[in-house]
């Protein structure tokens, strides 16, 4: 019969979260380099590079792979047979897992959680609680799950109640250009089926968990219902051709996992939630003898991949822009940013609206004329940085505010990752503003082009105060000029047509 201390589950959890902000798994590395030796896309395959360069980075650094170090979610199973050596519950020992790790200061992780969901969404300062799943199974070990989830995939989760006779893979086919690519694809989709609206949810959640091996499905054939589905699914979505951070390819999703549940004969609940380019989770087991030991990766597992600048793309002096040479980039330009940027996401535009609907105007030292706002929440520095990993957050959040900014406080165009809505690429259009895209999931390595960084505004906000950076060759793609060709829209539709080109031939 094993016993389990408290402080064996308590610092396994801490150690495991701490080992999974930089280390990504080593099936997500290699299917990540796959999809980066068959990309065709030349802006998709840029940004698979840049995803697997900072992960390369963060490997050898030991820091975040993305400014979001994510909502921790924990799969307990515990054994039968198990007893505990604890005065605490296993939720009350994952949340001081969770504050230990992310309050570390060898590698501080940015704290997400905010209480009142509803009301003052207060943020707790630690990032507990943790969302915590137990089963007790047979045996007298306990198996510990552990992933930490971003929101820009997890806003992305999708559910339904299907009719029994309705094609589950028709109705992701329909569904994943709808999610666009705030979830940083190529990732991972995790989905549930059956037993209830919430049983599936928790189903597709764990499937996350699995190992990547897609192509060895296909390789050997597929024998059950689920893995038909998955093939079937992992076939349709890659051929909708949405690609690397939606700008068209050939590779949308590496694969598809699928946890299934007898249901009620009138039902058939589907939940999809995908997972990103930050793909994080580790697996464990605890048996009485200690605190769970995890391997230490060989930096030689990471692909040796370069980016380079190529002949075409256009530095830019952010200090001395102006609106003629904005209104000459096109979609789909790369561009190196150098000079000052100002940051501010989802809370700061809250307050920018407030103080302009009440006459107040904006803090002192804040000022957007002829400027560029970067939609970014960063992890705090640590050592000689000037600032942690800062990749950046999903833009489409921001569409209700864009239209202000643009009119009220002379903004000239904005840095995000992901689409813009339809109103938002009219209101880009018309006030002649830009929308420019850098990587998501390549937090370490935008970090390392900024030089200065200070903050201006709303400190007590933390992470969402408002920042000046001083940017130094700062990668970006126009993703809609100031005419509003857009290429999250026009992307996909080439490459689905192209993908559709090539499958035509290959069947002759």
């Amino acid at each position: 019969m094993a016993v389990i201390s408290k402080e064996d589950f308590i610092s396994s959890v801490a150690d495991a979260l701490q080992y999974i902000s930089y280390y990504h798994p080593k099936d997500f590395v290699d299917a990540m380099n796959a999809a980066y030796e068959r990309e065709a896309n030349p802006a998709a395959k840029d940004a698979i590079a840049q995803i697997l360069i900072n992960s390369r980075m963060s490997a050898e650094g030991h820091r975040p792979l993305c400014q979001d170090t994510g909502i921790v979610t924990c799969f307990v199973k515990i054994g039968m047979q198990v007893q505990w050596d604890s005065d605490q519950t296993v939720q009350e020992m994952v949340d001081e897992g969770v504050r230990r790790a992310y309050n570390d200061q060898s590698n501080p992780l940015r704290a997400s959680i905010v209480a009142d969901p509803a009301g003052a969404r207060k943020n707790t300062r630690d990032n507990a609680p943790a969302v915590v799943h137990i089963d007790m199974v047979a045996g007298d070990q306990v198996e510990v799950f552990l992933a930490a989830k971003g929101g820009g995939s997890e806003n992305k989760s999708k559910m339904v109640m299907l009719n029994p006779s309705d094609d589950i893979a028709a109705w992701v086919e329909k569904t994943l250009p709808t999610m666009g690519a705030g979830w940083c694809p190529p990732g991972v989709l995790g989905i549930g089926i059956g037993g209830t609206a919430e049983k599936a949810a928790v189903m597709a959640k764990e499937s996350l968990m699995g190992h990547i091996d897609i192509h060895e499905l296909k390789a050997r054939g597929a024998e059950t219902t689920e893995e038909k589905l998955r093939l079937e699914i992992f076939e349709r979505a890659n051929k909708l051709g949405i690609g690397a951070q939606g700008l068209g390819g050939l590779t949308t999703v590496l694969d598809v996992k699928i946890n299934s549940a007898p249901t009620h004969a009138a039902s058939k609940p589907v939940v999809m939630i995908p997972n990103c380019a930050a793909t994080r989770h580790v697996h464990f087991t605890l048996d009485g003898t200690g605190a769970a030991q995890l391997p230490t990766p060989k930096l030689e597992d990471w692909p040796e991949v370069t980016w380079e600048v190529g002949d075409n793309v256009k530095r830019v002096d952010l200090n001395t822009i102006t609106k003629e040479e904005t209104t000459s980039w096109k979609a789909g330009d790369t561009l190196l940013l150098n000079g000052k940027i100002l940051t501010g996401r989802d809370a700061a535009h809250k307050r920018i609206k407030d103080l302009l609907d009440s006459g107040e105007g904006l803090p002192e030292g804040v000022d957007f004329r002829g400027r560029f706002i970067y939609y970014v929440g960063p992890v705090d520095a640590v050592g000689d940085e000037v600032v942690g990993p800062a990749g950046p957050t999903t833009a489409t959040r921001m569409d209700k505010f864009t239209d202000m900014m643009l009119e009220k406080t002379g903004l000239m165009g904005m840095i995000g990752k992901a689409e813009r809505g339809p109103a938002t690429v009219d209101s880009i259009a018309n006030h002649k503003a830009t929308y420019l895209m850098a990587v998501g999931g390549a937090a370490y390595l935008v970090a390392k082009a900024i030089k200065q960084a200070r903050v201006v505004a709303f400190e007590e906000l933390g992470m969402e105060a408002i920042y000046e950076f001083d940017v130094e060759d700062m990668p970006v793609t126009v993703a809609v000029d100031s005419t509003g060709s857009n290429v999250h829209q026009s992307g996909p539709a080439i490459w689905q047509a192209k993908i559709e080109e090539l499958d035509a031939e290959l069947s002759k």
